[in-house]
């Protein structure tokens, strides 16, 4: 399967990603988004929860604080234009209700006006242990067509918004069911692994558990010591690049992302549209 980064959106083009927790954008699809910054297209990411948990030895509002910020320089090196925070609960989506959580992205969808967006697949729940990301998955897949009922929250029509359909639908996920759209990063990879490293506090959390694990199993693991004590690069840095290269080898590219995307709803190709380059056109 061919790359397709000839069909990213561009110039012109909004993307809006809805992400859980600060450090899923630059985790999941860095590497594209930057790409698409690169190419004129304006982004904007929707954080949903606070990270108010995700920290080791840090008071609740510290660690809102700290994650908040170090998402802030992700962000920035990203190429992302605006943060939308709806500063729900962190790792508590699982008791929300999945309407009250799909109206926020209604209204935020209807503002907007994304060309595409991105955000968890829903059929990749298999292999997901977050609730969180599993309620934003399905709330955002419910979103695409709601979004478009003019009697789906009639208020925000009230406040000056309008329907909206979103082109397409970008899809990420731990392991996806489908591939359709491998995404070429090898350009952008540096990029995406210092995003992701911005993320300081939450990737210490990260070690952390992880020296739980390898203590009830046993062992004491040098790396990951030197991590806990301030050395993240040295551990996270070939994860990260590993990754993308792993991925990238069963398409064979450098580095890669992965995507199910789905555009005009799969029926491109019944109302005789052709994606080429960044726009849809009309066959012949």
């Amino acid at each position: 399967m061919p790359a397709m980064n000839d069909e990213l959106p561009g110039h012109g083009h909004t993307v809006l990603i809805i992400a859980a927790h600060a450090d899923d954008a630059a985790l999941f699809c860095g590497g594209t988004l930057r790409l698409m910054a690169d190419r004129g297209v304006r982004v904007v990411m929707l954080r949903v929860t606070d990270d108010r948990y995700d920290s080791v030895g840090m008071s609740v509002a510290e660690t809102i604080a700290a994650n908040t910020a170090q998402m802030h320089r992700a962000a920035k090196i990203l190429g992302i234009d605006e943060i939308i925070e709806l500063g729900w609960e962190t790792d508590r989506l699982g008791d929300a209700s999945e309407v009250a959580l799909r109206e926020r992205f209604i209204y935020h969808v209807r503002r907007v006006k994304p060309y595409a967006v991105m955000s968890f697949d829903p059929y990749g729940a298999f292999h997901e242990d977050n609730q969180d990301h599993i309620k934003v998955a399905h709330a955002v897949d419910e979103t695409y067509w709601t979004a478009q009922f003019d009697k789906h929250h009639p208020e925000h029509l009230a406040e000056g918004l309008a329907p909206h359909g979103v082109f397409e639908r970008w899809y990420f996920a731990r392991r996806l069911v489908e591939v359709t759209t491998p995404i070429d990063i090898s350009s952008t990879l540096d990029r995406k692994v210092e995003a992701a490293l911005a993320h300081e506090t939450m990737l210490r959390h990260y070690v952390n558990q992880l020296r739980l694990q390898a203590r009830t199993g046993g062992h004491d693991i040098e790396l990951l010591e030197r991590a806990w004590d301030g050395d993240l690069r040295a551990l996270m840095e070939p994860l990260l690049r590993g990754g993308a290269r792993a991925t990238g080898r069963r398409h064979g590219l450098a580095a890669a992302e992965e995507f199910r995307v789905v555009r005009f709803g799969g029926l491109e190709q019944f109302f005789g549209i052709e994606t080429k380059g960044n726009k849809g056109v009309r066959a012949p």
